[in-house]
Protein backbone atom coordinates (compact mmCIF):
# COMPACT_ATOMS: atom_id res chain seq x y z
CA UNK A 1 0.00 0.00 0.00
CA UNK A 2 1.13 3.61 -0.87
CA UNK A 3 2.02 5.30 1.90
CA UNK A 4 0.31 8.52 1.17
CA UNK A 5 -2.55 6.37 0.53
CA UNK A 6 -2.13 5.15 3.93
CA UNK A 7 -2.39 8.59 5.64
CA UNK A 8 -5.10 9.97 3.77
CA UNK A 9 -6.97 6.79 4.89
CA UNK A 10 -6.29 7.31 8.54
CA UNK A 11 -6.78 11.01 8.02
CA UNK A 12 -10.26 10.37 7.45
CA UNK A 13 -11.16 7.83 9.99
CA UNK A 14 -9.78 10.00 12.50
CA UNK A 15 -12.26 12.43 11.13
CA UNK A 16 -15.02 10.43 10.70
CA UNK A 17 -14.60 9.58 14.67
CA UNK A 18 -14.51 12.75 15.66
CA UNK A 19 -17.72 13.77 13.80
CA UNK A 20 -18.83 10.89 15.46
CA UNK A 21 -18.00 11.42 18.90
CA UNK A 22 -19.05 15.55 18.36
CA UNK A 23 -22.49 14.79 17.50
CA UNK A 24 -23.20 12.70 20.92
CA UNK A 25 -22.42 16.34 22.75
CA UNK A 26 -24.13 19.98 22.13
CA UNK A 27 -23.71 23.63 23.19
CA UNK A 28 -27.04 24.40 24.49
CA UNK A 29 -26.66 21.84 27.10
CA UNK A 30 -23.65 22.32 28.85
CA UNK A 31 -25.18 24.45 31.45
CA UNK A 32 -28.49 22.37 32.04
CA UNK A 33 -27.77 19.51 35.30
CA UNK A 34 -28.45 15.77 33.53
CA UNK A 35 -31.69 15.27 35.38
CA UNK A 36 -33.23 18.40 34.46
CA UNK A 37 -37.03 17.69 34.53
CA UNK A 38 -38.06 20.37 32.38
CA UNK A 39 -36.24 21.99 29.56
CA UNK A 40 -37.35 24.56 26.80
CA UNK A 41 -34.87 25.77 24.35
CA UNK A 42 -36.15 28.77 21.87
CA UNK A 43 -34.04 29.44 18.97
CA UNK A 44 -33.65 33.48 18.86
CA UNK A 45 -32.08 33.47 15.46
CA UNK A 46 -35.27 31.58 13.49
CA UNK A 47 -38.04 33.44 15.79
CA UNK A 48 -36.45 36.96 15.11
CA UNK A 49 -36.32 36.33 11.26
CA UNK A 50 -39.88 35.17 11.55
CA UNK A 51 -41.28 37.68 14.10
CA UNK A 52 -39.28 40.40 14.74
CA UNK A 53 -39.21 42.82 18.01
CA UNK A 54 -40.68 46.40 16.05
CA UNK A 55 -43.19 43.40 15.02
CA UNK A 56 -44.32 42.06 18.36
CA UNK A 57 -44.40 45.97 19.70
CA UNK A 58 -47.13 46.56 17.56
CA UNK A 59 -49.82 44.33 19.06
CA UNK A 60 -52.62 45.40 21.64
CA UNK A 61 -51.27 44.05 24.48
CA UNK A 62 -47.75 44.96 24.18
CA UNK A 63 -48.74 48.62 23.01
CA UNK A 64 -51.19 48.95 26.51
CA UNK A 65 -48.24 47.40 29.00
CA UNK A 66 -45.32 49.68 27.30
CA UNK A 67 -48.05 52.73 28.17
CA UNK A 68 -48.41 51.38 32.12
CA UNK A 69 -46.77 54.32 34.01
CA UNK A 70 -46.11 51.63 36.80
CA UNK A 71 -43.85 49.59 35.21
CA UNK A 72 -40.17 50.75 35.94
CA UNK A 73 -37.67 52.53 33.54
CA UNK A 74 -35.22 49.73 33.22
CA UNK A 75 -38.07 47.41 32.55
CA UNK A 76 -40.00 50.25 29.31
CA UNK A 77 -36.10 50.42 28.09
CA UNK A 78 -35.96 46.91 27.90
CA UNK A 79 -39.35 46.60 26.15
CA UNK A 80 -38.43 49.26 23.57
CA UNK A 81 -35.47 47.35 23.00
CA UNK A 82 -34.14 44.26 24.36
CA UNK A 83 -30.84 44.67 23.57
CA UNK A 84 -30.88 47.63 26.44
CA UNK A 85 -30.92 44.57 28.43
CA UNK A 86 -27.45 43.34 27.23
CA UNK A 87 -28.93 39.80 26.33
CA UNK A 88 -28.78 38.52 22.86
CA UNK A 89 -32.39 37.61 21.89
CA UNK A 90 -30.91 36.16 18.91
CA UNK A 91 -29.25 33.07 20.07
CA UNK A 92 -30.15 30.32 21.81
CA UNK A 93 -31.95 30.53 25.17
CA UNK A 94 -32.74 28.01 27.51
CA UNK A 95 -35.41 27.63 30.34
CA UNK A 96 -34.94 24.65 32.94
CA UNK A 97 -36.10 23.34 35.71
CA UNK A 98 -34.85 20.37 38.18
CA UNK A 99 -36.32 18.63 41.39
CA UNK A 100 -34.30 18.62 44.60
CA UNK A 101 -34.70 17.25 48.03
CA UNK A 102 -35.42 21.12 48.89
CA UNK A 103 -38.14 21.45 46.44
CA UNK A 104 -36.13 22.50 42.79
CA UNK A 105 -35.00 25.36 41.22
CA UNK A 106 -36.13 27.59 37.80
CA UNK A 107 -33.06 28.73 35.40
CA UNK A 108 -33.60 30.64 32.42
CA UNK A 109 -30.31 31.17 30.29
CA UNK A 110 -28.46 32.46 27.73
CA UNK A 111 -25.90 34.67 25.65
CA UNK A 112 -24.41 37.98 26.37
CA UNK A 113 -24.13 40.80 23.93
CA UNK A 114 -23.08 43.59 26.28
CA UNK A 115 -21.58 42.50 29.73
CA UNK A 116 -21.90 45.98 30.74
CA UNK A 117 -25.36 46.76 30.30
CA UNK A 118 -26.20 43.12 31.97
CA UNK A 119 -24.84 44.50 34.77
CA UNK A 120 -26.28 47.64 35.23
CA UNK A 121 -29.82 46.49 34.68
CA UNK A 122 -29.42 43.76 36.81
CA UNK A 123 -28.27 46.24 39.63
CA UNK A 124 -31.39 48.80 38.52
CA UNK A 125 -33.83 45.31 38.42
CA UNK A 126 -32.66 43.53 42.39
CA UNK A 127 -33.00 46.63 44.27
CA UNK A 128 -30.36 46.16 46.88
CA UNK A 129 -29.27 42.47 45.78
CA UNK A 130 -25.90 41.41 46.89
CA UNK A 131 -22.93 41.78 44.61
CA UNK A 132 -20.36 39.49 44.35
CA UNK A 133 -17.35 37.97 42.09
CA UNK A 134 -15.67 34.46 41.71
CA UNK A 135 -13.38 33.29 38.98
CA UNK A 136 -14.27 35.71 36.36
CA UNK A 137 -17.80 35.21 37.65
CA UNK A 138 -20.16 37.48 38.48
CA UNK A 139 -23.12 37.49 40.83
CA UNK A 140 -26.34 39.31 42.58
CA UNK A 141 -28.25 37.25 44.83
CA UNK A 142 -31.26 38.18 46.48
CA UNK A 143 -33.27 35.40 48.09
CA UNK A 144 -35.39 33.76 45.98
CA UNK A 145 -33.49 34.65 43.33
CA UNK A 146 -29.51 34.90 41.76
CA UNK A 147 -28.13 35.88 38.29
CA UNK A 148 -25.02 35.29 37.29
CA UNK A 149 -23.05 35.81 34.01
CA UNK A 150 -19.72 35.44 32.61
CA UNK A 151 -18.14 36.92 29.41
CA UNK A 152 -20.58 34.80 27.11
CA UNK A 153 -23.39 33.59 29.37
CA UNK A 154 -25.85 34.47 31.57
CA UNK A 155 -27.64 32.48 34.33
CA UNK A 156 -31.09 33.66 36.14
CA UNK A 157 -31.68 31.09 38.90
CA UNK A 158 -34.87 30.97 41.54
CA UNK A 159 -35.63 28.92 43.94
CA UNK A 160 -39.41 27.13 43.91
CA UNK A 161 -39.81 24.81 47.20
CA UNK A 162 -43.50 24.08 45.45
CA UNK A 163 -41.79 21.42 43.39
CA UNK A 164 -41.95 19.07 45.90
CA UNK A 165 -45.03 19.07 48.25
CA UNK A 166 -42.93 17.27 51.06
CA UNK A 167 -40.68 20.66 51.80
CA UNK A 168 -41.07 23.92 52.38
CA UNK A 169 -39.17 26.83 53.21
CA UNK A 170 -39.60 30.47 54.41
CA UNK A 171 -41.37 31.97 51.92
CA UNK A 172 -44.36 29.76 52.75
CA UNK A 173 -46.96 30.26 55.40
CA UNK A 174 -47.04 26.45 56.34
CA UNK A 175 -45.43 26.72 60.10
CA UNK A 176 -46.24 22.93 60.72
CA UNK A 177 -43.38 21.66 58.37
CA UNK A 178 -40.19 22.40 59.08
CA UNK A 179 -38.24 25.43 57.30
CA UNK A 180 -35.55 24.28 54.48
CA UNK A 181 -33.54 27.80 53.33
CA UNK A 182 -31.95 26.86 49.73
CA UNK A 183 -28.46 28.91 48.97
CA UNK A 184 -29.38 30.88 45.92
CA UNK A 185 -25.98 31.81 45.39
CA UNK A 186 -24.57 28.83 45.83
CA UNK A 187 -27.13 26.84 43.76
CA UNK A 188 -26.55 29.80 40.87
CA UNK A 189 -22.81 28.97 41.03
CA UNK A 190 -23.51 24.96 41.02
CA UNK A 191 -24.63 25.74 37.62
CA UNK A 192 -21.71 27.38 36.19
CA UNK A 193 -19.36 24.80 37.39
CA UNK A 194 -21.44 21.54 35.91
CA UNK A 195 -18.98 18.91 34.62
CA UNK A 196 -19.97 17.76 31.01
CA UNK A 197 -20.69 14.62 31.87
CA UNK A 198 -23.61 16.39 34.71
CA UNK A 199 -25.07 18.46 32.00
CA UNK A 200 -27.34 17.77 29.13
CA UNK A 201 -24.75 18.46 26.74
CA UNK A 202 -23.29 14.86 27.18
CA UNK A 203 -27.05 13.49 26.85
CA UNK A 204 -26.98 11.49 23.33
CA UNK A 205 -31.23 11.89 22.99
CA UNK A 206 -30.79 15.92 24.26
CA UNK A 207 -28.24 16.00 21.41
CA UNK A 208 -30.42 14.24 18.98
CA UNK A 209 -33.15 16.46 20.09
CA UNK A 210 -31.03 19.65 19.26
CA UNK A 211 -29.91 18.70 15.80
CA UNK A 212 -33.41 18.85 14.45
CA UNK A 213 -33.77 21.76 12.91
CA UNK A 214 -37.00 23.55 14.96
CA UNK A 215 -37.92 27.53 16.44
CA UNK A 216 -38.41 25.81 19.83
CA UNK A 217 -37.00 22.28 21.79
CA UNK A 218 -39.10 20.66 24.64
CA UNK A 219 -37.32 18.03 27.01
CA UNK A 220 -39.56 16.20 29.77
CA UNK A 221 -37.95 13.58 31.57
CA UNK A 222 -41.17 11.91 33.09
CA UNK A 223 -39.37 9.85 35.36
CA UNK A 224 -37.59 12.94 37.05
CA UNK A 225 -40.97 14.46 37.83
CA UNK A 226 -42.68 11.46 38.87
CA UNK A 227 -39.55 10.36 41.02
CA UNK A 228 -40.25 10.30 44.72
CA UNK A 229 -44.30 10.17 44.22
CA UNK A 230 -45.08 6.70 44.04
CA UNK A 231 -47.13 7.31 47.95
CA UNK A 232 -47.06 4.68 50.56
CA UNK A 233 -49.40 2.05 51.23
CA UNK A 234 -50.86 -0.19 49.34
CA UNK A 235 -50.09 1.74 46.07
CA UNK A 236 -46.55 1.51 46.92
CA UNK A 237 -46.49 -2.31 46.40
CA UNK A 238 -47.13 -2.00 42.60
CA UNK A 239 -44.75 -1.54 40.56
CA UNK A 240 -45.97 1.87 39.07
CA UNK A 241 -42.77 3.12 38.59
CA UNK A 242 -41.92 1.00 35.11
CA UNK A 243 -44.48 3.01 33.32
CA UNK A 244 -42.15 6.02 33.77
CA UNK A 245 -39.19 4.40 34.37
CA UNK A 246 -36.18 5.93 31.62
CA UNK A 247 -39.07 8.31 30.11
CA UNK A 248 -38.26 11.01 28.10
CA UNK A 249 -40.49 13.30 25.89
CA UNK A 250 -38.96 15.32 23.51
CA UNK A 251 -40.89 17.69 20.95
CA UNK A 252 -39.83 20.06 18.05
CA UNK A 253 -41.94 22.83 17.34
CA UNK A 254 -42.22 24.99 13.92
CA UNK A 255 -44.19 27.89 13.14
CA UNK A 256 -44.79 27.61 9.14
CA UNK A 257 -47.09 30.05 6.87
CA UNK A 258 -50.22 29.06 7.53
CA UNK A 259 -49.61 26.35 10.55
CA UNK A 260 -47.75 25.15 13.76
CA UNK A 261 -46.07 22.02 13.08
CA UNK A 262 -45.01 19.86 16.10
CA UNK A 263 -43.19 16.38 15.90
CA UNK A 264 -42.41 14.75 19.36
CA UNK A 265 -40.93 11.38 20.45
CA UNK A 266 -41.76 9.28 23.55
CA UNK A 267 -38.40 7.59 24.75
CA UNK A 268 -39.65 4.61 27.45
CA UNK A 269 -37.28 2.26 29.33
CA UNK A 270 -35.40 -1.13 28.91
CA UNK A 271 -38.82 -2.87 30.06
CA UNK A 272 -41.99 -0.87 28.28
CA UNK A 273 -39.39 -0.75 25.05
CA UNK A 274 -39.50 -4.76 24.95
CA UNK A 275 -42.73 -4.75 24.97
CA UNK A 276 -43.87 -1.49 22.67
CA UNK A 277 -40.81 -3.55 20.09
CA UNK A 278 -42.83 -6.70 20.44
CA UNK A 279 -46.53 -5.75 19.96
CA UNK A 280 -45.85 -2.52 17.84
CA UNK A 281 -46.62 -2.65 13.86
CA UNK A 282 -49.90 -2.14 12.28
CA UNK A 283 -52.29 0.49 10.98
CA UNK A 284 -55.58 2.18 11.25
CA UNK A 285 -58.81 0.90 9.69
CA UNK A 286 -59.87 3.71 7.64
CA UNK A 287 -62.75 1.48 7.08
CA UNK A 288 -63.68 2.13 10.35
CA UNK A 289 -63.75 5.97 9.39
CA UNK A 290 -65.19 5.87 6.35
CA UNK A 291 -68.34 4.25 8.29
CA UNK A 292 -69.23 7.68 10.28
CA UNK A 293 -72.71 8.12 8.87
CA UNK A 294 -72.30 12.20 9.16
CA UNK A 295 -70.51 14.53 7.16
CA UNK A 296 -70.40 17.58 9.96
CA UNK A 297 -67.85 15.72 12.16
CA UNK A 298 -66.26 17.59 14.99
CA UNK A 299 -63.58 15.22 16.33
CA UNK A 300 -62.53 11.79 14.75
CA UNK A 301 -59.78 9.50 16.46
CA UNK A 302 -58.69 5.83 15.58
CA UNK A 303 -56.30 3.80 16.69
CA UNK A 304 -54.81 0.32 15.87
CA UNK A 305 -53.34 -1.82 18.95
CA UNK A 306 -52.06 -5.53 20.15
CA UNK A 307 -54.35 -7.00 22.32
CA UNK A 308 -51.75 -8.83 23.85
CA UNK A 309 -49.91 -5.63 24.65
CA UNK A 310 -52.17 -4.95 27.45
CA UNK A 311 -51.77 -8.35 29.47
CA UNK A 312 -47.88 -8.10 29.18
CA UNK A 313 -48.23 -4.29 30.21
CA UNK A 314 -50.84 -5.34 33.48
CA UNK A 315 -48.09 -7.79 34.36
CA UNK A 316 -45.22 -5.38 34.14
CA UNK A 317 -46.98 -2.99 37.17
CA UNK A 318 -47.68 -5.57 39.52
CA UNK A 319 -51.44 -5.23 38.92
CA UNK A 320 -52.41 -8.76 37.13
CA UNK A 321 -53.51 -9.80 40.78
CA UNK A 322 -55.92 -6.58 41.02
CA UNK A 323 -56.78 -6.49 37.34
CA UNK A 324 -57.70 -10.54 37.27
CA UNK A 325 -60.12 -10.29 40.63
CA UNK A 326 -62.22 -7.34 39.15
CA UNK A 327 -62.73 -8.97 35.43
CA UNK A 328 -63.74 -12.12 37.60
CA UNK A 329 -66.68 -10.12 39.70
CA UNK A 330 -67.46 -9.01 36.10
CA UNK A 331 -68.03 -12.14 34.32
CA UNK A 332 -64.90 -12.40 32.18
CA UNK A 333 -61.31 -12.78 32.72
CA UNK A 334 -58.42 -11.11 30.61
CA UNK A 335 -58.04 -13.51 28.14
CA UNK A 336 -61.31 -13.03 27.57
CA UNK A 337 -61.36 -9.58 26.60
CA UNK A 338 -58.15 -9.98 24.40
CA UNK A 339 -60.07 -12.57 23.17
CA UNK A 340 -62.63 -10.21 22.24
CA UNK A 341 -60.66 -7.41 20.76
CA UNK A 342 -59.78 -7.20 17.20
CA UNK A 343 -57.00 -4.01 18.35
CA UNK A 344 -59.18 -1.52 16.25
CA UNK A 345 -60.89 1.44 17.80
CA UNK A 346 -62.86 4.32 16.50
CA UNK A 347 -64.74 7.65 18.54
CA UNK A 348 -66.50 10.86 16.57
CA UNK A 349 -68.71 13.50 17.65
CA UNK A 350 -70.79 14.72 15.19
CA UNK A 351 -73.76 16.70 14.56
CA UNK A 352 -73.25 19.26 17.60
CA UNK A 353 -77.21 20.64 18.68
CA UNK A 354 -77.96 23.82 21.12
CA UNK A 355 -80.11 23.97 23.57
CA UNK A 356 -81.36 26.87 25.44
CA UNK A 357 -81.59 26.71 29.24
CA UNK A 358 -82.11 29.04 32.07
CA UNK A 359 -81.71 28.76 35.72
CA UNK A 360 -83.40 31.51 38.21
CA UNK A 361 -81.87 33.04 41.08
CA UNK A 362 -82.07 35.63 44.26
CA UNK A 363 -80.22 38.76 43.43
CA UNK A 364 -78.57 40.91 45.52
CA UNK A 365 -81.97 43.44 45.62
CA UNK A 366 -83.84 40.12 46.99
CA UNK A 367 -86.01 39.95 43.15
CA UNK A 368 -85.67 36.80 41.13
CA UNK A 369 -82.92 37.03 38.32
CA UNK A 370 -82.64 34.52 35.16
CA UNK A 371 -80.17 33.37 33.70
CA UNK A 372 -79.92 32.11 30.41
CA UNK A 373 -77.53 29.33 28.95
CA UNK A 374 -76.46 27.64 25.76
CA UNK A 375 -75.77 24.24 26.43
CA UNK A 376 -74.88 21.97 23.46
CA UNK A 377 -75.07 17.90 22.81
CA UNK A 378 -73.17 16.37 20.08
CA UNK A 379 -73.86 12.49 18.35
CA UNK A 380 -70.89 10.46 20.07
CA UNK A 381 -70.22 6.81 19.19
CA UNK A 382 -67.45 4.49 19.85
CA UNK A 383 -66.93 1.58 17.99
CA UNK A 384 -64.50 -1.68 18.23
CA UNK A 385 -63.70 -4.01 15.73
CA UNK A 386 -64.48 -7.68 16.93
CA UNK A 387 -61.81 -10.35 17.47
CA UNK A 388 -64.14 -13.38 18.87
CA UNK A 389 -67.82 -12.56 18.97
CA UNK A 390 -68.59 -15.10 22.10
CA UNK A 391 -65.55 -13.52 24.30
CA UNK A 392 -67.13 -10.01 22.89
CA UNK A 393 -70.86 -11.17 24.59
CA UNK A 394 -69.01 -11.33 27.74
CA UNK A 395 -67.84 -7.80 27.82
CA UNK A 396 -71.60 -6.97 26.88
CA UNK A 397 -73.47 -8.66 29.61
CA UNK A 398 -70.84 -7.15 32.32
CA UNK A 399 -71.59 -3.59 30.75
CA UNK A 400 -75.50 -4.24 31.00
CA UNK A 401 -74.74 -5.24 34.67
CA UNK A 402 -72.94 -2.69 35.49
CA UNK A 403 -75.06 0.18 34.08
CA UNK A 404 -77.99 -2.07 35.56
CA UNK A 405 -79.72 -2.87 32.21
CA UNK A 406 -81.17 0.43 31.61
CA UNK A 407 -79.89 0.29 27.81
CA UNK A 408 -82.23 -2.14 27.58
CA UNK A 409 -85.01 -0.46 29.85
CA UNK A 410 -85.39 3.19 28.17
CA UNK A 411 -83.57 4.74 30.63
CA UNK A 412 -81.00 5.80 28.71
CA UNK A 413 -80.43 7.23 25.64
CA UNK A 414 -77.44 4.91 25.32
CA UNK A 415 -77.61 3.03 22.49
CA UNK A 416 -75.43 -0.48 21.47
CA UNK A 417 -75.51 -2.84 18.63
CA UNK A 418 -72.94 -5.51 17.17
CA UNK A 419 -72.39 -6.82 14.05
CA UNK A 420 -70.12 -9.92 12.57
CA UNK A 421 -67.29 -7.53 12.97
CA UNK A 422 -68.00 -4.13 14.67
CA UNK A 423 -69.73 -3.37 17.94
CA UNK A 424 -70.83 0.24 18.11
CA UNK A 425 -72.46 2.47 20.77
CA UNK A 426 -73.63 5.92 21.13
CA UNK A 427 -76.66 8.11 21.58
CA UNK A 428 -77.91 8.20 18.37
CA UNK A 429 -79.68 4.97 17.53
CA UNK A 430 -79.95 5.71 13.96
CA UNK A 431 -75.82 6.57 13.81
CA UNK A 432 -75.37 3.09 14.84
CA UNK A 433 -77.39 1.35 12.38
CA UNK A 434 -76.13 3.69 9.73
CA UNK A 435 -72.52 2.97 11.22
CA UNK A 436 -72.79 -0.53 11.12
CA UNK A 437 -74.81 -1.28 8.15
CA UNK A 438 -71.51 1.15 6.07
CA UNK A 439 -73.61 2.06 3.30
CA UNK A 440 -72.59 5.78 4.35
CA UNK A 441 -69.87 6.37 1.30
CA UNK A 442 -68.39 8.81 3.50
CA UNK A 443 -64.70 9.50 2.68
CA UNK A 444 -63.97 13.19 4.56
CA UNK A 445 -60.53 14.90 3.74
CA UNK A 446 -59.35 14.18 7.20
CA UNK A 447 -58.68 10.59 6.69
CA UNK A 448 -55.89 10.94 4.36
CA UNK A 449 -53.86 12.58 6.63
CA UNK A 450 -54.47 10.35 9.64
CA UNK A 451 -53.89 6.96 7.32
CA UNK A 452 -50.92 4.64 7.45
CA UNK A 453 -50.75 5.59 11.28
CA UNK A 454 -51.62 3.32 14.25
CA UNK A 455 -52.81 6.38 16.20
CA UNK A 456 -55.14 9.13 14.34
CA UNK A 457 -56.90 12.19 15.11
CA UNK A 458 -59.16 15.26 13.75
CA UNK A 459 -60.66 18.01 15.15
CA UNK A 460 -62.60 20.18 13.36
CA UNK A 461 -62.38 23.57 14.95
CA UNK A 462 -63.94 25.40 11.88
CA UNK A 463 -67.03 23.36 12.60
CA UNK A 464 -66.81 23.52 16.74
CA UNK A 465 -67.03 27.43 16.68
CA UNK A 466 -69.72 27.73 14.47
CA UNK A 467 -71.74 25.33 16.29
CA UNK A 468 -71.24 27.19 19.23
CA UNK A 469 -72.01 30.60 17.69
CA UNK A 470 -75.38 31.01 19.72
CA UNK A 471 -73.45 30.86 22.97
CA UNK A 472 -71.70 34.08 21.81
CA UNK A 473 -73.25 36.53 24.30
CA UNK A 474 -74.48 40.22 23.20
CA UNK A 475 -71.02 41.25 24.81
CA UNK A 476 -69.21 43.62 22.29
CA UNK A 477 -65.84 42.00 23.67
CA UNK A 478 -67.08 38.15 23.24
CA UNK A 479 -68.29 38.78 19.73
CA UNK A 480 -64.19 40.28 18.51
CA UNK A 481 -62.65 37.26 20.12
CA UNK A 482 -65.12 34.99 18.20
CA UNK A 483 -64.67 36.58 15.20
CA UNK A 484 -61.19 36.52 15.77
CA UNK A 485 -60.60 32.92 16.39
CA UNK A 486 -62.79 32.45 13.25
CA UNK A 487 -60.66 33.78 10.92
CA UNK A 488 -57.64 32.61 12.46
CA UNK A 489 -58.15 28.65 13.47
CA UNK A 490 -58.99 26.03 10.73
CA UNK A 491 -58.68 22.25 12.49
CA UNK A 492 -55.86 20.40 13.60
CA UNK A 493 -54.26 16.90 12.78
CA UNK A 494 -52.87 14.35 14.87
CA UNK A 495 -50.73 11.35 14.08
CA UNK A 496 -48.14 8.69 14.77
CA UNK A 497 -47.45 5.48 17.42
CA UNK A 498 -44.81 4.25 14.98
CA UNK A 499 -41.66 2.62 17.25
CA UNK A 500 -38.72 3.74 16.48
CA UNK A 501 -35.03 2.79 17.73
CA UNK A 502 -36.73 2.87 21.32
CA UNK A 503 -38.92 5.67 21.03
CA UNK A 504 -42.90 6.06 19.94
CA UNK A 505 -43.24 8.98 17.05
CA UNK A 506 -46.13 11.20 16.91
CA UNK A 507 -46.37 14.79 15.06
CA UNK A 508 -49.39 17.68 15.71
CA UNK A 509 -50.01 19.59 12.87
CA UNK A 510 -52.21 22.79 13.36
CA UNK A 511 -53.95 24.46 10.63
CA UNK A 512 -54.71 28.32 10.23
CA UNK A 513 -57.48 29.19 7.87
CA UNK A 514 -54.53 31.88 6.30
CA UNK A 515 -52.50 29.97 4.56
CA UNK A 516 -49.79 32.88 3.68
CA UNK A 517 -48.70 33.93 6.45
CA UNK A 518 -46.24 32.99 8.98
CA UNK A 519 -48.38 31.08 11.80
CA UNK A 520 -46.10 33.31 14.33
CA UNK A 521 -47.14 36.00 12.99
CA UNK A 522 -50.64 35.68 13.14
CA UNK A 523 -50.17 34.63 16.81
CA UNK A 524 -48.82 37.73 17.69
CA UNK A 525 -51.43 39.98 16.72
CA UNK A 526 -54.14 37.37 17.63
CA UNK A 527 -53.10 37.15 21.08
CA UNK A 528 -52.10 40.13 21.31
CA UNK A 529 -56.07 41.71 20.42
CA UNK A 530 -57.25 38.22 22.79
CA UNK A 531 -54.98 39.61 26.24
CA UNK A 532 -56.13 43.67 25.67
CA UNK A 533 -59.32 42.31 25.04
CA UNK A 534 -59.06 40.20 28.59
CA UNK A 535 -57.56 42.97 30.48
CA UNK A 536 -60.39 45.02 29.46
CA UNK A 537 -62.46 42.72 31.35
CA UNK A 538 -60.39 41.87 34.48
CA UNK A 539 -60.43 45.91 34.96
CA UNK A 540 -64.62 45.86 34.25
CA UNK A 541 -65.13 43.11 36.59
CA UNK A 542 -62.97 44.69 39.60
CA UNK A 543 -65.39 48.06 39.09
CA UNK A 544 -68.67 46.17 38.82
CA UNK A 545 -67.48 43.88 41.93
CA UNK A 546 -66.24 47.34 44.36
CA UNK A 547 -69.77 48.74 42.78
CA UNK A 548 -72.02 45.94 43.98
CA UNK A 549 -69.85 45.31 47.35
CA UNK A 550 -70.54 49.23 48.09
CA UNK A 551 -74.07 48.48 47.42
CA UNK A 552 -74.00 45.63 50.05
CA UNK A 553 -71.99 47.03 52.64
CA UNK A 554 -74.96 49.88 52.38
CA UNK A 555 -77.91 47.56 52.31
CA UNK A 556 -76.75 45.74 55.17
CA UNK A 557 -75.41 47.31 58.28
CA UNK A 558 -73.27 45.44 60.35
CA UNK A 559 -73.96 46.25 64.33
CA UNK A 560 -71.48 47.55 66.48
CA UNK A 561 -69.30 45.22 67.57
CA UNK A 562 -69.61 44.93 71.74
CA UNK A 563 -67.76 48.03 73.99
CA UNK A 564 -64.41 46.06 75.31
CA UNK A 565 -64.85 46.11 79.35
CA UNK A 566 -61.63 45.86 81.34
CA UNK A 567 -61.56 43.45 84.34
CA UNK A 568 -60.51 45.28 87.72
CA UNK A 569 -57.27 44.37 89.39
CA UNK A 570 -58.36 42.67 92.68
CA UNK A 571 -56.47 44.12 95.62
CA UNK A 572 -53.59 41.55 97.20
Amino acid sequence: MHPLFRINTLLALAIVLLLASCNKTNKQGKLVPSDAAFVLHINGQSLNEKLPWDEIKKNELFKKINTDTTIPAFAKNVLDNPDNSGVDIRSDLILFAQKDSAGGIVAFEGTLKDAVKFRLFNLDASKGGSESEKDGIHFISKAPGCVGWNKEKFVYLFDAPQMNKHTATSYTDDTTVPVKNRDILAACKAIFDLKENNSLGNDEKFTSLMNKNGDAHLWVNTEQIYKGMAGDGELSMLKMDKLYEGNIMTATANFESGKINVDYTTYVGKDLKAIFKKYSGGNIDDDMLKRIPSKNVAVAMALHFKPEGIKELINLTGMEGIVNIGLVFMGFSLDDFIKANKGDISFALTDIRSKKDSTVYKGMDGKDKVYNNMSYEPDFMFAAAIGDKDAFNLLIKAGKRLSKDKMDNGDSTITYTTSDKYFAIGNSKDNITKYLAGNSNNSPDFISHLSGNPFGGYINLQYIMKAMEMQITKDSNEKIIYAASLKMWDNIYIKGGQYDDGGINYSFEINMLDKNTNSLKQLNQYLGLVGNIMEEQKKEEAHNYREMKELYDKKIKLPPPPPVIKKKKKNK
